[in-house]
């Protein structure tokens, strides 16, 4: 892979260079990248001021080597394109970042939801495939102005399965930057790991006009419907092949206690008119059910209404 920046780090492109993008395009810059970005929204601030941040890491603060709308042809055919749009019905993620894409050019998600890399994979074969989930508290506060509040960990692994040398790559990189990667050659089971939290709690969130966790949990039967709503994704995650710990419930359980009221990022959505990413976080998890034959009444029950609330 060949590198253009004279101090022999990667030409990055983010894609989507909202609240997740532009932090860990952020970070990519403090390690020593180019890094550039396509942006609709936000355009002509970030063009002028770049992006302005609050963050415990520090000064964080970071000007674009260049700015793009979509449609633009990239100065430099970039070493590895960042997608972090949110995977939505009619966003056709392979037509956004092909014109953008090099022969040789490494693709990395950085995407919530379950099954969401194959699109990717199927329409660009020979690009190597980085997937990668994110635990950030992090929000969009105006044009340009990003707060992050906490974490920033990756986890991250080829799709469908290893952990080859752009990852590793890209894994030195952000470390160098100062985020923790969590390396995995699994990382389809690791996206099944995060379902078992965000299956139950975003969508329900949602049907409950944007509560917070623990409104959820403390609510009468609240923290039994999330059990059930656990055990049902853990049982779907077993048929596909990726059984999780005994433990599992519990420990996302007391963890989520211990964050307090907190509004997960479709709540969030929901509150401000935005759209939902409802397949990739749920009806994905319904549909792979159905695939193995594997009975998700309750999931099933919250999809159907949330379609509903939507028609």
């Amino acid at each position: 892979m060949k590198h253009n920046t004279g101090n022999g780090k990667p030409d990055i492109l983010v894609i989507g260079a909202g609240a997740i993008g532009s932090f860990y395009g952020a970070i990519l810059k403090r390690a020593g990248c180019s890094v550039s970005v396509v942006l609709r929204s936000d355009y002509e601030a970030v063009k002028a001021d770049g992006f302005r941040f609050t963050s415990p890491l520090g000064e964080l603060s970071w000007m674009p080597d260049h700015v793009y709308q979509p449609g633009e042809s990239p100065v430099r055919v970039p070493d590895y394109v960042l997608l972090c749009v949110k995977v939505l019905p009619g966003v056709d993620r392979a037509e956004l970042v092909r014109p953008w894409l090099g022969e040789h050019t490494g693709l990395v998600l950085i995407e919530n939801g379950l099954d969401i890399e194959r699109e990717l994979a199927e329409a660009f074969p020979s690009n190597p495939l980085v997937s990668c989930l994110a635990f950030i508290a992090v929000s969009r506060t105006g044009p340009g102005t990003v707060n992050h509040q906490a974490y920033g960990q990756l986890v991250m692994g080829n799709f469908p399965q290893g952990f080859d040398h752009h990852c590793e790559h890209l894994a030195g990189l952000f470390r160098e930057g100062g985020i923790d990667i969590n390396e995995t050659d699994a990382v389809v089971g690791e996206r099944w790991r995060k379902c078992v939290w965000n299956t139950p709690f975003n969508p329900l969130s949602v049907l409950a006009n944007g509560a917070d966790t623990l409104s959820m949990l403390d609510a009468p039967g609240g923290e039994a419907l999330i059990r059930t709503l656990m055990e049902e994704v853990i049982a779907v995650a077993k048929a596909d092949g990726y059984p999780m710990p005994d433990n599992i419930i519990e420990k996302n359980l007391s963890g989520t206690r211990a964050m307090g009221a907190y509004k997960n990022s479709m709540a969030l959505d929901y509150l401000n008119d935005r759209p939902i990413e409802l397949d990739a976080i749920l009806g994905n998890v319904v549909a792979i059910a159905d695939r193995l034959n594997v009975p998700v009444p309750h999931l099933r029950t919250v999809l159907v209404t949330l379609r509903i609330r939507q028609a």
